[in-house]
C-alpha cells in the first residue's frame, strides 16, 4: 500500500491541477459522468467514504477501480452477499502447520480503495465490520488492532429499488460516508460515445496511464487542509445544518459530524476550481450530496415520496448566505459586520 508522501506538499493551484487531470483520465473509461466523477475526487481529496447509490450498469465499479488505477493506489473489490462474514472482509487468524502458530491472512480491506460492491447485501454484522476501519482506519482482530493506508477509502455501491434480500444500512454507517452520489443514465451523445469507443479499442478493457505516484494523493489531501475557511463561510454551514434538524419533515438532522463533511467537501470543491479559500457556491454544490444521506425523514413522508434531498435543497433556499461584505472583510482579515444565524 502507499506510504505516506515524500514530497512536500503542493500548493492549492497545482493540487487542482494534478486532481483535475486525473479525473478527465478517468473520463475516458466513464463517459459523460464529469460532474459526478468531480464529485467523487473531491470526496477522496477531503479524505472521505463514498456512497454510489444507482441502478445496475452504470459503471460504479468502473469508477472506483479506474480511479485507483489513476491514482496510483492499491485496490480490493469486496462483493457484499448474505453469507459475508466479517472474517472475510478483515482477515483471520490462520494456524500455519510448518511454524506451528497462528499467521494472520489480511483482508481485502488492507488496501488504499475498497470497493464495498452492493454493500446492503451483506447482514448488519458484516456492514458493522467496516465501521472502525471507516471511522478510525484500522480494524481489531483477536484483540489487536492494525492500522490502514494511508491513504484508506471506501467506495460502497447499492441498489436502490432491488430490496429483496438486502439489509438497509443503519444511520450509523451511513454517517460514516462523508458522501451520497448517483450516477445517472447517460444521455444519447455519451451513451453513443461508450459504443464507439468499444469499436474502436477492439476490447472490453480500458487502458488508463497513472497520473498520480506514490504518495501524491496524500499531498494533496493535505493541500485542502489550506484551503481558507472564513467565519461567515463556517457559521453558514453551520446553519444549514442546524436547518436540517427543525423542520417537521425530518426525525433526524444532520450531527455535526455532517457540518464537519461539509465543510471538508467544500474544502476540496474549492481546490478543484484553483481557490484557496471557500465561497458560498462550493457549499451549495456539495450541500445535498453531503447531507442527505443524514436525515431520516417522517415514515409517512416516504410514502408519500418526499426525500431527504429535498429538504436539504429547501435548507439551501431558505438559510441566508454571508452578505459580500462580510466575506471580502474575512478574507482580509477586517472587523465583520454580521453573522449568519439562519433565523
Amino acid at each position: 500500500m502507499s506510504q505516506r508522501p515524500e514530497a512536500p506538499v503542493p500548493e492549492v493551484e497545482d493540487a487542482g491541477q494534478r486532481a483535475r487531470l486525473v479525473i478527465a483520465e478517468v473520463a475516458r473509461a466513464v463517459v459523460g459522468k464529469g460532474p459526478v466523477l468531480t464529485l467523487v475526487m473531491a470526496g477522496f481529496l477531503a479524505n472521505g467514504h463514498v456512497l454510489l447509490e444507482d441502478y445496475p450498469g452504470l459503471a460504479k465499479t468502473l469508477m472506483a477501480r479506474s480511479f485507483a488505477q489513476v491514482m496510483g493506489i492499491g485496490f480490493a473489490r469486496a462483493q457484499f452477499t448474505p453469507d459475508l462474514m466479517p472474517a472475510d472482509i478483515t482477515g483471520s487468524s490462520v494456524y500455519d502447520q510448518k511454524a506451528a502458530e497462528f499467521a494472520f491472512q489480511p483482508g481485502p480491506v488492507f488496501t488504499n480503495l475498497l470497493l464495498a460492491d452492493e454493500v446492503n447485501r451483506a447482514s448488519p454484522r458484516t456492514q458493522a465490520a467496516l465501521l472502525e476501519a471507516m471511522q478510525e482506519r484500522q480494524v481489531t482482530i483477536d484483540g489487536t488492532t492494525r492500522p490502514l493506508g494511508p491513504p484508506f477509502l471506501v467506495v460502497a455501491t447499492q441498489n436502490p429499488i432491488e430490496l429483496e434480500g438486502t439489509y438497509p444500512l443503519p444511520e450509523a454507517q451511513l454517517d460514516r460516508f462523508l458522501l451520497r452520489a448517483s450516477v445517472g443514465y447517460p444521455d444519447g451523445d455519451a451513451e453513443w460515445e461508450v459504443l464507439a469507443r468499444r469499436i474502436e479499442r477492439r476490447s472490453d478493457e480500458v487502458t488508463l496511464r497513472p497520473v498520480l505516484a506514490g504518495g501524491e494523493l496524500l499531498g494533496m489531501q493535505a493541500a485542502v487542509e489550506a484551503v481558507h475557511v472564513s467565519e461567515p463561510i463556517g457559521r453558514y454551514v453551520v446553519a444549514l445544518v442546524a436547518a436540517t434538524r427543525g423542520r417537521p419533515a425530518v426525525e433526524i438532522g444532520a450531527s455535526p459530524r455532517g457540518s464537519l463533511a461539509l465543510m471538508q467537501l467544500s474544502r476540496a470543491w474549492a481546490l478543484l476550481r484553483g481557490r484557496d479559500f471557500v465561497v458560498p457556491e462550493d457549499v451549495k454544490a456539495v450541500a445535498v450530496p453531503a447531507l442527505a444521506h443524514r436525515l431520516r425523514l417522517r415514515p409517512d413522508l416516504w410514502v408519500r415520496g418526499e426525500r431527504p434531498e429535498s429538504v436539504v435543497s429547501a435548507c439551501l433556499r431558505e438559510v441566508p448566505v454571508p452578505a459580500a461584505e462580510d466575506l471580502t472583510a474575512a478574507r482580509a482579515g477586517q472587523p465583520q459586520r454580521a453573522v449568519v444565524t439562519g433565523e
